[in-house]
């Protein structure tokens, strides 16, 4: 679950990418980066951090050109590394290159032992890397035939920008496990995101998804771009895009995020309710639009009895589980004015390791609620997920190891329900398949 942007035909083609980035900071806080192209020469300015922390204007004197790839990290495969941030930049036979990734390679490990293999040596620990080294090592005359050549030999999730010194590359895989969209800016350029809210803030008019195995070709000075299928497609967007990934304003193939987890949550209440409570609670932000939903087909009142602070980041994508619980006690406090004695319903989006609806539930009780009735709006999360979601083993997944009964007893809860996949996919549309490895174990990308 990374970020990324391209921009071609754009004088501020980096300032561009910038606010995207911004827009898209929940995909990824661990480091930052942006590749800008003149048409002479590309230049990299990237490093850990957040994108206010990462970018200045001093940085844009640097990144001038029309064409640029950004990138927000948030990290699947490889280490907390400076080498590990992105875009990946390479000269080769054929001039310079760099590429900026969203999702997984299952097939990384064993490429990479053939690459070394065969002399190759390598910077990172990332999977993205990979594709660099396949490009380099082709002997294929052109670009385009040697990025193809290289999606014949890597196999997963991914989203791909790649950016040469005249061309823009962007490419999805055949299943579309994770979103990316291409847009119109007001200057005439073009964009391509993994989220529409990028398109929001830079005033950038929506065109349409990349299809999954479709490669989007753009040049500089052309307002024509090229659209080539490369693989059959069995689309699968990954149902986690809807549960907790996007952000609420971001359209999602079509459907709005916001909209479709208000769905979710009034589904919940059909299948789980709690008779008699006081107040339907949302953990914010993850559980704020379920919890609206659940409160409006329950007709129990919605309360905001949980206050975020705003200047701590999300926990599910710090990379310790020392620093998700600290984050948890800086994050969330309770109005124990509104709980005291009462009887409520605590709505959130998932559960995966368990310690953070833990930590929620003890706060509640000490600020003096009678009951707390947890409330998920996702299924339990049982198998590990493969195609760019932190959830590496199954030791780390509590639903995996523990019955419901169990989870509600180790978080503390008076009760714990989650909701199903039937009505998970109904929520979302059921004309349709997901990529829902996290709850049925599925591995559809052998």
């Amino acid at each position: 679950m990374c970020a990324i942007v391209g921009v071609i035909n754009s004088k501020e083609a980096a300032k561009v990418s910038y606010y995207a980035l911004f827009a898209m900071q929940h995909r990824g806080q661990e480091a930052t980066g942006i590749s800008a192209c003149d048409n002479d020469k590309i230049k990299t300015i990237k490093d850990r951090g957040l994108v206010t922390k990462v970018f200045n204007e001093g940085s844009f004197e640097i990144l001038k050109g029309t064409l640029a790839a950004g990138h927000n990290r948030y990290s699947t495969a490889g280490n907390d590394s400076i080498l590990d941030a992105q875009p990946i930049y390479a000269r080769y036979s054929l001039g310079e290159i760099s590429i900026v990734h969203n999702g997984n390679l299952i097939n990384k490990n064993e490429v990479r032992a053939r690459l070394i293999e065969d002399g190759a040596i390598f910077q990172s620990s990332m999977d993205t890397e990979n594709v660099v080294h396949l490009i380099a090592r082709s002997k294929k005359e052109h670009l385009r035939d040697r990025i193809i050549e290289a999606l014949q030999v890597i196999k997963g999730a991914y989203c791909f920008i790649i950016l040469s010194r005249h061309k823009m590359f962007v490419i999805r895989d055949r299943y579309g496990v994770r979103p990316l969209s291409i847009g119109r800016l007001k200057d005439g350029g073009y964009i391509a995101a993994s989220e529409t809210c990028a398109f929001d803030l830079v005033g950038a008019e929506f065109i349409r998804d990349v299809n999954p195995g479709e490669m989007l070709t753009f040049e500089s000075g052309k307002d024509e771009y090229k659209a080539e299928q490369l693989f059959d497609t069995d689309s699968r967007i990954c149902a986690f895009e809807y549960i907790y990934f996007a952000r609420p304003d971001s359209v999602i193939e079509g459907k709005n995020v916001y909209e479709i987890r208000k769905k979710m949550g009034e589904a919940l209440a059909e299948e789980w309710g709690v008779p008699d409570a006081d107040y339907i609670i949302p953990v914010p932000d993850s559980g704020v639009a379920a919890a609206l939903g659940y409160a409006a087909k329950s007709g129990i009142p919605f309360e905001n009895g949980i206050v975020r602070n705003h200047y701590v980041g999300r926990t599910f994508i710090e990379p310790t589980q020392e620093m998700r619980s600290q984050k948890v006690k800086l994050k969330l406090s309770p109005i124990a004015a509104l709980l005291n004695g009462k009887k409520i319903v605590v709505i959130d989006d998932s559960i995966v390791r368990g310690t953070t609806s833990k930590q929620i539930v003890s706060i509640l009780k000490h600020a003096g609620a009678k009951e707390v009735h947890m409330r998920i709006a996702s299924p339990a999360i049982k198998h590990p997920c493969r195609y760019g979601i932190d959830t590496p083993s199954y030791q780390e997944l509590i639903s995996a190891n523990l019955s419901e009964d169990e989870v509600r007893d180790y978080i503390g809860a008076d009760s714990l329900k989650f909701l199903s996949i039937d009505s998970l996919v109904k929520s979302i549309g059921d004309e349709r398949k997901y990529s829902l490895v996290s709850f049925d174990g599925n591995y559809f990308i052998q």
